[in-house]
């Protein structure tokens, strides 16, 4: 399976742990984000080459990564709420796949769920929107998320060379 681009909102924690992976391992990454790269704790990192929304406001930019990925994955520690949770009511509403991963499990049980899942589900050249909890709602996602891409992105690239 081929995989041609990760996509997230910006927001800290998941959605930043994932570009953060894509930056480290050289993989293509991007996405739409509030109007003024508006996060939780400021800015969106320049380094982080997004795509800024016309609104202020987060559920344009997620309604929005959803429509310009073939698939959305939500990371949480538990059951994914608030706005993981609306990402997931418009990729149905979009009728596009969707996976809710729960971050509690061991990373490479995770990475490996997503792989089978990305296998199933996504064309090949996909784009795979990440999506899920903040740094504030769930401490420690950053990392874990960070963890779980890189996995999956060394095991996508060791399928390709």
């Amino acid at each position: 399976m081929k995989l041609r681009k990760i996509i997230s909102g910006g927001q800290t924690g998941a959605d930043q742990g994932a570009l953060a992976a894509c930056r480290q391992m050289g993989f293509p990454c991007g996405g739409w984000v509030p109007k003024g790269r508006r996060t939780e704790k400021g800015r969106v990192p320049a380094r982080y080459r997004m795509r800024q929304h016309w609104s202020r406001e987060y559920p344009p930019r997620t309604e929005r990564n959803v429509l310009d990925a073939d698939g959305t994955v939500v990371f949480s520690f538990g059951p994914p709420e608030g706005g993981s949770q609306l990402t997931i009511e418009l990729a149905k509403q979009h009728k596009k796949p969707w996976l809710a991963l729960d971050l509690t499990q061991p990373h490479e049980v995770v990475a490996d769920r997503l792989i089978r899942w990305m296998r199933r589900r996504l064309p090949d050249g996909a784009i795979l929107n990440v999506a899920g909890s903040r740094r504030s709602k769930a401490p420690g996602i950053h990392m874990a998320v960070k963890r779980v891409v890189r996995r999956v992105l060394a095991e996508l690239r060791g399928e390709s060379g």
